[in-house]
């Protein structure tokens, strides 16, 4: 009894190749074949440069986010004092620093003075908001002591105040030139408060990589922040910086316990969590469209094997006729399909993995022949386009596509296989 050949035997591959290889004219591979090729390259390239910029955003911002602000700030309540006065400010806030950085996980609390003040020079204006910190401090924020990024010297620190690059540009000033600070809560007098107008010599410019922050963020020396807004003695906030800024929520409650009764804390996903939100929603968003593309891709090729089975009728009648089975002959026409989905999956990851490599002097190019301003800081928050390419998104755009192709090769393959020998070799 002769032996049943294994799945997808050589001679099935044979078979495949001889058809995705014949020309138009012997009824090979048709148009729509070619077609649907290009279609699932082209919707895999777009699914995998898009997975790539939408990492690219979320890595982009939530590292400026973290690099140039607090992972957690801790705060006081509301207080009335005996004077009938309320405030929230924290006496003890060296006491009280110390008590927070003492919290595993914790690498560095460090008392604010924050006050929202005119900066004013060259006969321009501009609001600005001032963190008092102090210059030890200062020099451990990854963003702002930058020196690829920033200018002048951050040891000078003491002797003046750092501003943004956007804040420097509004201004029209550069490192040592002054800056006017206007302050409506001022000197309290007799008939009232009036407010207070101090120059500071510009000694260190940064750039966070955030236009929001560049564009509105001036730092002062602690103890010159304190004189100036009247804070003598006392802090705003404490700045708490974390090892693991993506697992904040772990070292909240420590903190909280750490710094007393009156304290409350906000952390960096609570302030931009519903950016993140949103962010995610649109990362789904975004998936599920591009999968429709790669479905449509794929259809295409359901158009191809139909016209190829048509064409093989008599192939396919004479093939039955010689004992290959309803398996292996949908075996071949599964083949034909999944080749083809397979090469435009494997030429679409290595176009989106390009663009993704090669992004900045793609989008420069792009800039340059729309004659500039494509990307305007202003709306987006960063600088230019991000782009990460992350393998599990590489992956997922593989398995989609290569689990489309083949799904919808079935259907065309199945009605080779079930095809009347007699009916396929009637009219021949």
């Amino acid at each position: 009894m002769a032996q049943t050949p294994p799945p997808f035997a050589p001679f099935e591959w044979m078979i495949a190749w001889r058809y995705l290889r014949a020309r138009r004219a012997e009824g090979g591979v048709s148009v729509m074949t070619w077609i649907s090729l290009i279609g699932i390259t082209l919707a895999v390239f777009a699914l995998i440069a898009t997975l790539a910029v939408r990492s690219g955003f979320r890595a982009e911002f939530v590292d400026t986010i973290l690099g140039s602000n607090a992972h957690v700030t801790v705060y006081y309540t509301q207080e009335i004092d005996e004077f009938g006065r309320s405030g929230r400010t924290i006496p003890d806030y060296a006491d009280l620093a110390q008590s927070v950085a003492a919290v595993s996980g914790v690498t560095r609390a460090a008392p604010l003075v924050k006050g929202q003040v005119m900066a004013t020079a060259n006969s321009r204006n501009a609001g600005v908001e001032v963190f008092g910190i102090a210059p030890e401090d200062l020099a451990t924020i990854p963003r702002i002591a930058d020196p690829d990024t920033a200018q002048g010297d951050l040891a000078r620190f003491a002797d003046g105040i750092a501003i943004g690059s956007g804040v420097a540009r509004e201004l029209g000033v550069g490192l040592g030139d002054k800056v006017k600070l206007i302050s409506p809560d001022g000197v309290r007098t007799a008939f009232g408060t009036s407010p207070r107008v101090k120059a500071y010599e510009v000694v260190y410019v940064f750039t966070a990589g955030r236009y929001d922050i560049d564009r509105t963020r001036v730092y002062m020396p602690f103890g010159e922040a304190q004189l100036y807004f009247n804070r003598e003695g006392v802090a705003d906030e404490i700045e708490v910086m974390v090892a693991d800024p993506d697992r904040v929520e772990n070292v909240t409650l420590p903190i909280v316990q750490a710094a007393g009764s009156r304290a409350l804390v906000w952390t960096w996903q609570d302030a931009s969590g519903g950016f993140l939100r949103a962010l995610e929603i649109e990362d789904n968003v975004m998936f599920i469209i591009l999968s429709i593309l790669v479905l449509i891709a794929a259809m295409n090729i359901v158009s191809g094997l139909i016209m190829l089975v048509k064409n093989k009728g008599r192939d396919i009648g004479i093939l039955r006729t010689m004992g290959l089975t309803e398996g292996a002959v949908l075996r071949v026409f599964f083949i034909c399909g999944a080749f083809t989905g397979i090469l435009g999956t494997v030429a679409g990851v290595v176009l989106g993995c390009l663009f993704a490599l090669y992004i900045d002097p793609i989008f420069s190019f792009v800039n340059y022949v729309a004659g500039g301003g494509v990307w305007d800081p202003a709306v987006r928050g960063i600088y230019e386009l991000p782009a990460q390419l992350r393998l599990p998104d590489v992956l997922s755009a593989v398995a989609l596509s290569l689990g489309l192709s083949f799904i919808v090769t079935i259907f065309p393959a199945r009605r080779a296989a079930r095809m009347n020998p007699v009916e396929a070799l009637r009219y021949e």
